[in-house]
């Protein structure tokens, strides 16, 4: 475990017992959407490189105009 991992939970183990639980839940949350995130995203890699060539070609041929964001 890295230093500033311990420190941290040095400190949280220091917080009232309901606290603690609060806190807890809320790191396994954040780990576990964490993970399906960059799942999501592994999975979705060939799809977004995909689109990012066809944006590439589409402004390369004139297709793209420019984003005024003073209109909106």
């Amino acid at each position: 475990m890295v230093n500033n991992l311990e420190k941290a939970f040095a400190e949280a183990s220091k917080l009232p017992k309901p606290e603690q639980e609060a806190l807890a839940v809320w790191i396994l949350q954040e780990l576990a959407s964490d993970k399906i995130w960059g799942e999501a995203f592994d999975a979705s890699e060939d799809a977004l490189s995909r689109l990012a060539d066809e944006a590439v070609e589409d402004h390369h041929h004139g297709r793209t105009k420019v984003y005024d964001t003073d209109t909106d």
